[in-house]
């Protein structure tokens, strides 16, 4: 059986509703505890607190943003000040790659498979030479942000090759763009269930302290696997909705920067726009943010691209949701 690895942040929340679970069940058995009782279970439960955070702390070592998220368990913290919202928010849009889990990797080489088996039988076939894929240069402009269809489609006809459109659900190995989109979409599915999922440091978290506040949480995707990746990663149990791409082709919604599948989150959510935060990591997702009319856009910054991010309207760029929780803690102490 699969199982996900623990990160450190994990182990925080983990430990966090613990002892919080254990501090409820407490304070609720107060008028039914005699004093002395009470005070021997308090200063247990402080002892059992103090031992967890020293425990946390050496884990942590002397990654500094690490050592604080620690302090998340030493006593009550707010969720809304820690994540760092304002009080009209009522929702949270989040970016699944980049944002959540780094799959555009995993995205890419399965691109990769796809269309180097689709290229070998293409010139065993006619004899022909064909430009290889290349994850560099032909995932960002022919793949990424496209429906599976679409960006066969658009790499096709950047090779001067096409293919009929055939039936939906046609299997791989059919000759047509739906039974390449399968082989494609089987390809992601082996090397997923090879190498695991596994959230950014502090997404699970981030999700937990959002749920704790009583913020409603949302996930879009342009790949049809969205829910399989967030069930892999762990972080299903703490998303209230999801636009993905079937929801794209299926209600008309157009890619980033257009905010379409924000919007549609938004909906889903029950909340405005005006009472919505955003996470994204790309330009066209920071941009998608301001043209919806979102008050806070914050990006995930994985390549080095902050004044890109910044220019296009982004209020906060960070390294990962975790950083997040770092600077409130840091600023509350």
């Amino acid at each position: 059986m699969y199982r996900r690895p623990t990160d450190l942040a994990s182990l925080v929340g983990a430990w966090r509703r613990a002892l919080a679970s254990a501090q409820g069940a407490l304070q609720a058995a107060a008028h039914d505890l005699p004093a002395s009782e009470l005070r021997l279970r308090s200063g247990r439960l402080a002892d059992e607190r103090g031992a967890t955070v020293r425990l946390l702390d050496e884990l942590a070592g002397e990654r500094r943003e690490e050592r604080l998220l620690v302090h998340l368990v030493a006593s009550a913290w707010e969720p809304r000040r820690v994540l760092a919202l304002p009080a009209e928010i009522e929702a949270c849009v989040f970016g699944a790659d980049g944002v959540l889990v780094p799959s555009a990797a995993t995205h890419a080489e399965a691109w990769q498979q796809t269309f180097d088996a689709l290229l070998a039988s293409r010139m065993e076939r006619l004899g022909s030479s064909f430009v290889p894929f290349t994850v560099e240069a032909d995932y960002p402009e022919h793949v990424h942000g496209r429906t599976r269809h679409d960006a066969i489609r658009e790499f096709l006809a950047s090779r001067g090759l096409g293919l009929p459109e055939g039936a939906a659900g046609d299997p791989p190995g059919v000759d047509t763009v739906n039974g390449l989109a399968s082989y494609k979409n089987d390809a992601l599915r082996r090397l997923l269930d090879a190498r695991g999922v596994r959230s950014y440091q502090g997404t699970r978290l981030f999700l937990e302290l959002a749920h704790d506040a009583g913020i409603r949480c949302a996930v879009v995707s342009g790949s049809t696997n969205m829910s399989y990746l967030l069930e892999r990663a762990g972080l299903s149990d703490l998303v209230d909705a999801g636009v993905d791409g079937t929801a794209m082709r299926v209600e008309g919604l157009r890619r980033k920067p257009a905010p379409d599948m924000l919007l549609a989150a938004s909906r889903l959510l029950g909340a405005g726009p005006e009472r919505t935060a955003v996470y994204e990591t790309t330009v066209d997702g920071v941009e998608a943010g301001r043209a919806g009319g979102f008050p806070v856009v914050v990006a995930v910054d994985h390549g080095g691209e902050e004044a890109a991010l910044r220019a296009r309207g982004a209020d906060e760029v960070v390294s990962d949701l975790g950083e997040i929780l770092a600077h409130s803690l840091a600023a509350e102490r």
